[in-house]
């Protein structure tokens, strides 16, 4: 019985031995890859662990269990940030993964894709305006509506995700539906030895075509016989109504101390009715109405009678005319906004950030992509910088999380924990041959 126990120990040496290298070697196969991916943008590194394996011992003898060796890839570590020249080079600053789908899905036209996650990407335009990366990542998000507005997705499906395309070539006009307005009227034209010479001022605004017309303010004073009237008429043409009048207003100005100059009150001879808490006015040209702001009492800007001069300060408005895409951007927020030469920006999509309770119990795809499983647990997607994620920042790339130096470190002890264990053997081996030698 002795001899049998110790030909089970040494046995289990031998065991323990052939375990041990085979653990290191996992180990070395982990750091193997790390440093083979220490330039590969997003990659998460691997990590191995070790775990004894204890065998009940009895007897007064010892039996080896040896080790076993399981690896994890830490999804949830994060490389640094780089800054590169493309816009639509993309990583994630902080929580959160970027929503993806292989080439061949979103090309297969029966309009299913499998959503994979990263995080980050170097997206450019493929020849159909996919944002599409160079190992054939395509990017996802939601689609916004004409008006630029994301609707209501759920969160917790990828169902509502399209592949985000970009139409290179597509035009845009917007109609102009505001105009502030800002001038200073000559109170020296409403005294009773004034001229009346009428003002006036064109203002440019856009059609529902994108079309170029005029809106213009005739601005003609009060003369009374004597004294002061500080009261004018305002007549405005549309041209694109054939010069038609579409509002005639009657101005009061304040000349008091401390008020003096500024807009009293808004008659209405004609058109939409004047509000004072807004100081706004509302006309309706040959494609719609426009809200004009003119100011009020007790508001800033608008119109003043100040003076001897006649001076338009600023005119501001809205709307664009016809204009061609010539970049697109994503913010922090995840917004993908399309510029256009006419000064226009449209929001045509919104890529979310993925968020999943345990992010380093996905599956590891190719190209540094991961599926969710049941060890991650269910996603829910978020709005970048909403909830615990982080934002997405274009112009710059994840580099890989691989620490160069501590995987050399950790290569050197795995080595000397190799030979140590093949020591271990030839130990083992030298034993046995002695055991052989005592039956000669």
């Amino acid at each position: 019985m002795q001899q049998k126990g110790v030909s089970m120990t040494i046995s289990s040496s031998l065991n323990a031995g052939i375990a041990g290298l085979s653990a290191n070697s996992t180990r070395l196969a982990s750091i193997s890859d790390n440093i083979a991916n220490s330039s590969t943008y997003g990659y998460k590194r691997v990590e191995a662990d070790f775990h004894s394996m204890v065998i009940s011992s009895s007897g007064g003898s010892y039996s080896a269990g040896g080790v076993r060796a399981t690896t994890q890839r830490l999804i949830d570590e994060r490389g640094p940030l780089v800054s590169t020249s493309n816009a639509t080079d993309l990583a994630v600053r902080g929580r959160g993964m970027l929503p993806v789908a292989a080439y061949g899905d979103v090309t297969s036209g029966d309009g299913e894709q499998t959503m994979m996650l990263s995080t980050t990407g170097s997206f450019r335009t493929d020849k159909d305006g996919y944002l599409l990366s160079e190992s054939g990542l395509v990017l996802l998000g939601w689609p916004a509506l004409a008006d630029g507005t994301i609707p209501s997705y759920p969160r917790d499906t990828a169902d509502g995700l399209e592949p985000v395309q970009l139409k290179v070539n597509r035009v845009t006009a917007e109609p102009t539906t505001s105009i502030d307005v800002s001038l200073n009227l000559p109170a020296t034209e409403t005294n009773a030895a004034a001229k009346g010479n009428m003002q006036s001022v064109s203002i440019e605004y856009f059609d529902n075509t994108g079309t170029s017309q005029n809106l213009t303010l005739q601005m003609t004073p009060t003369v009374p016989a004597t004294g002061t009237s500080n009261e004018w008429t305002m007549v405005l043409r549309d041209t694109a109504s054939g010069n038609a009048v579409v509002g005639e207003y009657t101005l009061t100005f304040d000349d008091t101390r401390g008020a003096g100059g500024s807009l009293a009150s808004v008659a209405t001879v004609s058109g939409g009715a004047y509000d004072a808490a807004s100081g706004s006015l509302v006309v309706n040209v040959a494609g719609g109405p426009i809200e004009i702001s003119i100011g009020g009492p007790g508001l800033d800007g608008g119109l003043s009678q100040l003076s001897d001069t006649f001076a338009p300060i600023s005119i501001e408005k809205d709307g664009f005319p016809v204009g061609t895409m010539t970049g697109v951007e994503v913010d922090a927020n995840g917004l993908v906004r399309a510029y256009f030469d006419n000064g226009a920006t449209r929001t045509i999509f919104q890529v979310p950030l993925i968020d999943l309770p345990n992010p380093n119990g996905m599956k590891a795809l190719d190209n540094q992509t991961y599926m969710p499983s049941t060890e991650s647990g269910s996603f829910f997607m978020w709005d970048a910088g909403d909830g615990p994620t982080g934002e997405i920042v274009s112009y710059a790339r994840e580099e890989s999380a691989t620490d160069v130096a501590s995987e050399l470190t950790a290569m050197i002890r795995t080595q000397r924990a190799y030979s140590s264990n093949a020591k271990v053997i030839q130990t083992v081996d030298e034993m046995l041959q002695e055991t052989t030698n005592i039956k000669r």
